[in-house]
């Protein structure tokens, strides 16, 4: 069972509230977040209701303050867990919408996507096994952007508003 607990003060401090299950609107539990534990499960935070706006990728662990998830500030407006995979993974990405241009399959992670794409722009994906996590910049650095299994036609369809991503990996259970 997955859970994890959203702190108002840094270092586990103050007001808290724990969750076992997706949430669409954490406002009404906390105003602000600057330190999370997770005891279970892996998790989805968002910075906005409704499951938008930035994505932080939080596994079994402590957080103390808001730079050690990587976050951008100190809100967190919704949330969703995910179940734990342990199959294959198999993910193509493409240079151009609609998923055309050139293409690239992989079934590992990859730190550095022009390195191995010769592109920078991933204009569209196809997420065939597993759970992925986009980064912005090469080695898992910068705005991240959880993938589930389907197909992302527009990079708008994973979240952002720009075709960069500069790595990505697999979400695997015990991470």
């Amino acid at each position: 069972m997955g859970k994890i607990i959203f702190y108002e003060g840094h270092n586990f401090q103050g007001r808290h509230w724990e969750c076992n299950s997706d949430c669409s609107d954490t406002f009404r539990h906390f105003n602000c977040c600057n330190s999370i534990r997770v005891t279970g499960g892996h998790w989805v935070a968002y910075e906005k209701p409704n499951f938008n706006g930035y994505q932080y990728i939080l596994s079994q662990g402590e957080y103390p303050d808001y730079h050690r998830w990587m976050g951008f500030n100190n809100c967190i407006r919704s949330c969703q867990m995910f179940p734990p995979y342990r199959g294959a993974y198999r993910i193509r990405i493409f240079n151009r919408p609609e998923m055309s241009g050139s293409m690239m399959e992989f079934t590992d992670d990859c730190p550095n996507v022009f390195e191995r794409f010769q592109y920078r722009d991933v204009f569209s994906s196809n997420v065939i096994e597993g759970y992925w996590v986009f980064y912005e910049h090469p080695n898992y650095r910068g705005r991240q952007y959880f993938l589930r299994p389907g197909e992302y036609r527009a990079c708008s369809d994973w979240g952002c508003s720009n075709p960069w991503v500069g790595s990505f990996k697999r979400m695997r259970s015990g991470l």
